[in-house]
């Protein structure tokens, strides 16, 4: 969730339609901001699946991809794409914001490591059935959307039997808090179980930015109901080494509280 004027900001029912509009015009207008300020953190071509700075390299969550045909949904600048090049994986990128994909066009010239990238929808993706070997995104599509179940479903339909889809998003316990980073960020003020999505509306009243919420049962519910296993949810643990607040995230609240959560689940033979 973004700082705004708190008189625009309302909890409301959100439609499929009205949450991928308000998300192509935020990322439009907030993806030169966005690299400049986490650019450095993320990296040009690295895979970090949170702000706690867990990278793939460490935790191995996709296991060898060599040779793999790999989609990162919500690819942003496809950071995690290249990196996914470099280890021998022919990777598509896909994300709803061409302002987002212009960056990784220019990160990935100036880098020297170019990715096949794609406009689309993640809950609507252009995609032949059971093409995909290995699906993942680190915080991407899956809490902007209203139906995160018909991401589950088109990434199921897409990935081959046996292959792993492996998605970061917030953790659902971080809805009930306020959006601060420090001992402020430790109370209750939302109800877990309230699951209207979070919107900053325009001075015209437009949406303009909408987050979604599911608890921790939602999303299993929605894996399973895709069709898909669940393997694992890894909680990371805020690293003493990294002391950058990124919006409500931080060393301080991180040391009690989990902020992310990473969903590993696959597609049975």
């Amino acid at each position: 969730m973004s700082d705004t004027d708190a008189g625009l900001v309302r909890y409301e029912e959100v439609d499929e339609p009205t949450a991928r509009a308000a998300s192509r015009r935020y990322w439009e207008d907030a993806s030169a901001e966005y690299q400049r300020e986490h650019g450095e953190f993320l990296g040009d071509v690295d895979f970090c699946w949170s702000p706690e700075g867990l990278r793939e390299s460490e935790a191995g969550l996709l296991g060898d991809v060599a040779g793999l045909r790999v989609l990162e949904v919500g690819c942003g600048a496809a950071q995690c794409a290249r990196w996914l090049a470099t280890r021998g994986a022919h990777v598509l990128g896909v994300d709803l914001s061409a302002g987002q994909l212009a960056h990784g066009v220019a990160l990935g010239r100036r880098a020297g490591i170019e990715v096949a990238l794609a406009q689309a929808d993640a809950t609507a993706l252009p995609i032949a059935d059971e093409s995909v070997d290995l699906a993942c995104s680190a915080f991407g599509a899956v809490p902007f959307v209203a139906d995160s179940g018909a991401v589950m479903r088109e990434v199921a339909r897409v990935l081959r039997p046996g292959g792993r889809w492996v998605f970061s998003t917030n953790h659902p316990m971080i809805w009930c808090l306020p959006d601060e980073p420090d001992e402020r960020g430790m109370r209750v003020v939302q109800s877990y179980f309230d699951r209207r999505a979070y919107v900053e509306r325009d001075d015209d009243g437009r949406p303009a930015y909408v987050e979604t919420h599911r608890t921790m049962g939602d999303r299993v519910r929605e894996i399973v109901a895709a069709g898909l296993v669940l393997l694992d949810v890894v909680e990371p643990e805020w690293p003493d080494d990294n002391d950058q607040v990124w919006g409500q995230w931080g060393p301080v609240r991180g040391y009690y509280l989990p902020s992310t959560a990473i969903f590993v689940t696959a597609k049975p033979r």
